[in-house]
């Protein structure tokens, strides 16, 4: 049975990683509620761990596990698709306020079409990088990449992304 502190420390866990595995799911299954049953499936493996074996990287766990479930249901299914960018841009908390969602809708479209053009491999470690803030170490163990394979299909997207956009996407 899970000690108060154990429950505690993992409803933490979901509150603040919910909304980011359930954006990189959706993007992976291309369905919000296949997405969604993903992440319950993350958490409900996350709750049977021992709290000690997943904490000092459970960010890292979380996202690998969620990654390899949303394979799994995609494998499952014979199918993959992904999602547009006013699906994706629904998924994303907290919402920006009126003003300033009018103002960034254009860059954002743009941003959008031109990262989805990139090949899958560089635009799921750009995301993970970029909307997630993983670190490249942990980039790698969600991906099974090397850490400088994972530099390497950054910066090669990184430079994609800045010449089709040119000003958008700052030098690193």
């Amino acid at each position: 049975m899970k000690t108060s502190e154990n429950r505690l420390w993992f409803r933490s866990q979901m509150v603040e990683h919910e909304a980011a595995l359930m954006r990189y799911a959706a993007r992976i299954t291309g369905d919000e509620n296949r997405a969604r049953d993903v992440v319950q499936e993350t958490f409900l493996r996350l709750f049977r761990q021992e709290r000690e074996a997943v904490e000092a990287h459970v960010l890292q766990w979380l996202f690998t596990v969620c990654r390899n479930r949303a394979l799994d249901v995609l494998r499952k299914e014979g199918r993959m698709t992904t999602t547009d960018e006013t699906g994706f841009a629904a998924l994303q908390s907290p919402d920006p306020p009126p003003d300033a969602a009018l103002e960034n809708q254009e860059t954002l479209e743009r941003v959008f079409a031109s990262l989805d053009r990139l090949p899958s491999r560089q635009q799921e470690v750009i995301r993970l990088k970029f909307q997630n803030g993983l670190s490249y170490k942990e980039i790698s163990g969600i991906t099974s990449h090397s850490v400088s394979y994972v530099g390497v299909l950054i910066h090669e997207g990184m430079k994609t992304l800045r010449a089709s956009l040119g000003a958008l996407i700052p030098e690193a």
